[in-house]
């Protein structure tokens, strides 16, 4: 049993591609909808003084701050398993 192979170290790679090819997808769309909803927020509800653009401004703060918790772990563990 010590002599089986654990991984593949072909599909292993073929994993870590993956990864970094849909690692920008993962980070910049939910940043760039957060953007467009506060931008939304600012134009319609700030700027008109209409309470109802709230939830928007509510979304893309949950959107943007989710984002950011789960982008630091995620490119870390990106970075170190390259290493």
């Amino acid at each position: 049993m010590a002599n089986k192979k654990i991984g593949n170290r072909r599909s292993d790679t073929r994993v870590i591609r993956m990864e970094l090819w849909f690692t920008p997808l993962l980070i910049v769309l939910p940043i760039v909808v957060s953007i467009f909803l506060i931008r939304d927020w600012f134009f319609r509800g700030f700027s008109m003084g209409l309470s109802t653009y709230d939830g928007e401004l509510f979304l893309a703060v949950i959107i943007l701050v989710g984002n950011i918790i789960f982008d630091t772990s995620f490119l870390k563990s990106l970075i170190f398993s390259n290493s």
